[in-house]
Order: C-alpha cells, then structure tokens, then sequence
C-alpha cells in the first residue's frame, strides 16, 4: 500500500515538467498607442543591485526616486503617487509620475529634463548609494525599464530590470564615483496594422556627462565624466534620448526576456537528484512498512498469549504509551494549526501560480495573493488546531483556538515592526506606511480571527481522532536510547535530506528576495515543494519508527522537531549565503537581513514540522491499527 502510494505521489512529479515549459503568464489587458500619442514613464523605487565585478549585494536599503538627497528632476505639475496593491507596497514599491515627455515614435536626440543643484551634503549620499550599487526603476507601460545583458553561461540576451545609478567598477572611478546624468533610452514596439502599436520593451544605457558649465547640455561624447564633488556645491543638467524599435515580439510574449531563468540545466539536475531521493526514501518507508512491520504484525497477531514464555519486543511493547498525552499539547496543536494554515496558503498560491493568474505585470500580485488566502485560511488552523489538541487529550479547546489566532501573527507583527523602526531610521522606501499596517490589522482581526474561531468550532464537533489503542494508567519508564535519536541530532539528521532537496530553487529564491532578480519559475517550484514535502513526510515517519522501536514513547514533539529540522539548514545557509554572496557595509542591511532569514526560517520550520508531525501521526495510528492488543 506505500509503495503504492509513493509510486502514484512520485508519477505525478514526473507529469508535472510539461508545466514548466508550458507555463504562461498573461498580463493586462494590452493598451494600444497610436502614432503621437504621449507614452507615461513612472519611477519606482532606487534598489541596490547585484555587482558586476564581484557578484555580491551591498545594501538592503531601498530608497524612494523622489528623496529629496538626490535631487532628480520633478515634473511640473507636482509629485502624485499612484495606485498600488497591497503587495506592491509591502515588497517596497513607491511609484511616482515623472517629469519624461515621450511621445509615441517621436525620437528625440539630448532633450534636457532639468538642471539640478546638489550640495556637498548630498553630493557624498548620492556617492555612498553609487557604491553599494544602487540602480533606478523606471515602469513605462507597466514594462520596468532594464538593461541588455548576456548570460555567459547559455550566451542568451535578457534584459535587467534596472540600470545603476552611477559609476564605480571602472579604474579612475573607484575613488570617487560618476553619477549617470543622461539616459538613452530604447523602447520596442510591435504592430500587425501600422496604425496601433504595442510597447514590448524598455531598454535604457545610462551614460555621464559633465556638463555643469553648458548653458544648454549637448550631450557631447568627448565630455568627461559627471564626478560630484564633496567638498562643494555642484549643478548640472539631466538629460535623455528616446529611440523607437520595432520588434518581432508579441504583446503576449514581451515578459519573457525579463523574466530570465539562468542555466535551467541546474535546476533540471537537482530537480532529478530530489526525484531519486524520494524514490530511495519511499522504497525505504515501504520495505518497513511491508516488510518489517508486516513481520512484527504477524508474529504478535500470531502468539499464543496462553505462554508466559512470549513477551512483547520493540515497539508493540510502548502500545500503552504511545498516544500518551505529550508534554505542552496546547502549544503542540497550536504550532501545527498555524503550520497547516501556512502550508495551505503556499499551496493554493502555487496553483493560481501554475494557471497563470499571477502575472509580473500586476506588480505585488504574488504577496497580495499570499496575504489573502492566509487570512481565508484561518479555518484551516483552527480545525487542525482543535482537533488535534483534543486529540491530544487536552480539554480547554477555546484557549488553543485563542492561541491559534493570535500567537503567531502576533509574533509576526511585533517581529515586522522592529525591522520597521530600522527601515525608518535609513529612510527606506521599504518601511511600510502606516496605512498598509491597519489594512493587515483589519484583514486579520475582521476575517482571519473569526474564521479561525468557526474552523475551531468545526473541530469541536467533529471531536477527537480515534486511537487503535488505549493507554496505560501508569507511564513505563524509558530505557536509554541511542544519541542519534536524541531531538537536536534526529532534527539535524532529519532536515539534511529536505534540505538537499530544495537547495538549488532556495539559491534563486534568496537572489529573487534580496538581490532583487525576478524569478517566475513556478513549474520548478511546485516540483521541488512537493518533494519536499514527500521527503519531510518519509523522513519524519522512518525516525518516529526508529525512536518507538527503541521504547521512547514520546513521539509526538520530536516527529515535529525532525518535519522541520531543514529549517536549521536553511538558516546555516542563509549565514553562508550572508558570507558569500553579500557585503553589507551597514548595520541596518544586517539587521534586516537576518530579521527576514530569520522570518523565513520560523514559517518553513511551522510548514515543515506541521508536515512531519501530520505525516507520523497517520504513520503511527495505522501501525498500531493493525496488530491485536488484547
């Protein structure tokens, strides 16, 4: 029967790679120019890019375009910000409307956009922000703008969503930066009728130009480079050029050089090593289970109980102990109700992902989607929560719903907002308004907490899960059992293989959340979440077989401990990822990235553990289900 279903779990993985090549993401509905018509450009956010020399991240600081340190160019009617999903805010958007007069296929050579004066002062913090590489994000048409590079490895042209702010790879600019006052900016379109045009990319080379003594800029190539000078004022113009393109791109297609999967031999490589894990670990998790267990099933079932001479061995001899109630099983439930609340969300969120309904041109949509299907999964938690606690042989049911409801998102506020107070102190454009906090607030007290209580009530009724066993009135002692089993080295042990499984897809996921690289690969994150939670769920069972063998009784937390003992592995990572691919100069980039590691490793540790503890619980009432116990 498990190797059955091990067969059917590990068929579906292998039915799923059609999705990755055949995934698509539509975007907006397409909006169609005529020739003259005025093309709206947006600014969004400066971020600290990747370096091209050494590869490393230098800040986790955003700032807003608009900040008054830098100086840029205004439009005349005033600074308006616009419209943004939940999401959009919370990843750090801040779109502005700009002072940049595109006209549909007007080109235009060295237009002037303003003349800006910036004191010394701010002449070094733009300097600082030049150095830890810091780049500009334009949005025309809801297309960033980017830069075209190559990948070395594929030789395949993709476009970089953003270009750097200034200047300082290059020999005579590692002292003092150049600042990039001009912009040559190249937008494709496509047409079937010449008559209605579609943008399908925004390609833009930055370039300086030190033209602070020209009355009017000229744009000259035989002028120096704009290096702002600290110890006194400085003026000079910003310009741009515009330039049209056709392109044999399609509208629906125009993503797609964004959205750039580097080396997909990588990710195929280590998706197969994870499939031939879960292969090895179910044929392990069967032969046990038809096998040894069978074995041990048959010999007990067989024994004449009239002969004293027979005594139980193994893990029939804990059959009065093992659904003891363990130690704090209010916090037991509560932990696996908000795990399986966070699992579901995940879940569902991959789906819609995979159908395609979320889309890089809605910006945000991924987290606004996150956010509400974990406040509609409110129930989940409560059910699970409720249930198992009375499970569990607690009793006081409201307060495990209660804790259900409140603990974790509690922590997670409290935890948001000290990271808040540090984004504010360095004036990011990722400290969250106000305003988004209040929205969270009501979304979780008007419609998390209430559905959390009614799936709480749910649970209630349908009561407790029923054990094949009873327990004994008096708990037998535990002889001493090897260290491997102990919890800190059975979690360790234990999260090394849904760690393995995972670590490829978790490299690009911490490039998509700190180095900020768009990464849409859905089809391969589906795969390798779903052996991960296969590989969590054989792991967790082969060790909660292993310590009842051993006569430790007291499965239940550490069945939990091993499901999310990867997550121990994810941290060390994320400090080796923090040591070589990172170089934060900043006490406030420290801060916030292991406040987010950290973050991170709590909700897989609840996801993963909650996995484990389901998975033994059902390993270990079939177990004990199918022996005579008289």
């Amino acid at each position: 029967m498990a190797l059955r279903h091990c067969a059917v779990a590990v068929a579906a993985l292998l039915t799923i790679p059609s999705l990755v090549s055949g995934f698509y993401l539509p975007g907006a509905a397409p909006k169609d120019y005529q020739d003259g018509d005025k093309v709206l450009v947006h600014v969004n956010r400066l971020n600290p890019l990747m370096n091209a020399v050494d590869s490393k991240i230098k800040s986790m600081i955003n700032y807003d375009y608009y900040n008054p340190s830098f100086h840029f160019c205004t439009p005349h009617e005033g600074v308006k910000r616009q419209s943004e999903s939940l999401g959009s805010i919370l990843f750090g958007d801040r779109i502005f409307n700009s002072p940049y007069d595109i006209t549909m296929l007007k080109n235009e050579t060295c237009k002037s956009l303003c003349k800006s004066p910036v004191p010394a002062e701010d002449a070094k913090f733009i300097n600082e922000r030049i150095r830890e590489d810091q780049a500009i994000n334009w949005l025309v048409d809801g297309l960033p703008a980017a830069e075209m590079k190559q990948d070395e490895k594929t030789g395949e042209v993709f476009y970089d969503i953003g270009f750097n702010l200034g200047n300082d790879e290059d020999p005579e600019f590692q002292e003092i930066p150049a600042l990039y006052n001009h912009y040559d900016i190249l937008i494709k379109y496509h047409t079937n009728d010449n008559k209605n045009y579609r943008i399908v990319g925004v390609l833009v080379w930055p370039r300086s130009f030190d033209n602070s003594r020209e009355s009017t800029p000229t744009c000259s190539s035989s002028s120096s480079a704009l290096v702002l000078s600290e110890t006194r004022d400085n003026d000079f113009w910003y310009t741009y050029s515009v330039a049209w393109a056709p392109s044999d791109t399609p509208w629906a297609t125009r993503w797609d050089n964004y959205l750039h999967i580097f080396d997909q031999r990588i990710h195929w490589f280590s998706l197969t090593n994870s499939i031939v894990i879960v292969v090895f670990l179910c044929f392990m998790v069967s032969m046990i289970l038809l096998r040894t267990v069978n074995r041990d099933i048959s010999r007990y079932n067989a024994m004449d109980l009239s002969e004293d001479v027979q005594e139980d061995f193994g893990w029939k001899l804990v059959h009065g102990e093992v659904f003891r109630t363990p130690r704090w099983p209010i916090a037991l439930s509560v932990l696996v109700g908000n795990g399986s609340q966070l699992v579901t969300m995940f879940g569902i969120t991959l789906v819609f992902a995979l159908a395609g309904f979320l889309s890089p041109s809605n910006r945000g949509s991924l987290a606004t989607v996150m956010i509400i299907f974990w406040t509609f999964s409110g129930s989940i938690s409560g059910y699970v929560a409720t249930r198992i606690y009375l499970s569990l042989g607690g009793q006081d049911w409201q307060r495990s719903v209660f804790f259900t409801a409140t603990v974790l998102p509690t922590f997670i506020f409290i935890f948001m907002f000290l990271i808040n107070l540090f984004l504010i102190g360095s004036e990011s454009a990722g400290a969250v308004p106000f305003g988004t906090i209040l929205v969270i607030l009501l979304l979780w007290v008007l419609i998390s907490v209430p559905l959390t209580i009614i799936g709480g009530i749910m649970g209630k009724r349908h009561g407790t899960i029923s054990h094949p066993v009873r327990v004994n009135q008096i708990p037998r002692q535990i002889p001493p059992g090897p260290s491997y089993l102990k919890p800190h080295w059975a979690s360790l042990l234990g999260g090394i293989l849904p760690f393995g499984a995972a670590f490829v897809e978790l490299y690009f996921t911490l490039a998509s959340l700190f180095a900020s690289r768009a990464y849409y690969a859905f089809g391969f994150v589906s795969l390798t979440s779903m052996v991960v939670v296969l590989t969590t769920a054989t792991v967790s069972i082969l060790f909660s077989y292993f310590i009842l063998c051993a006569e430790e009784y007291r499965w239940q937390w550490r069945s939990f401990l091993v499901g999310g003992g990867s997550a121990a592995w994810l941290f060390l990572y994320g400090i080796y990822y923090w040591a070589t691919q990172l170089r934060l100069d900043s006490f406030s980039s420290t801060v916030v990235y292991f406040g987010y590691l950290f973050l991170l490793t709590v909700l897989n540790f609840l996801c993963t553990a909650s996995i484990g503890f389901i998975a033994s619980y059902w390993a270990v009432r079939r177990l004990y289900s199918a022996i005579r116990i008289d």
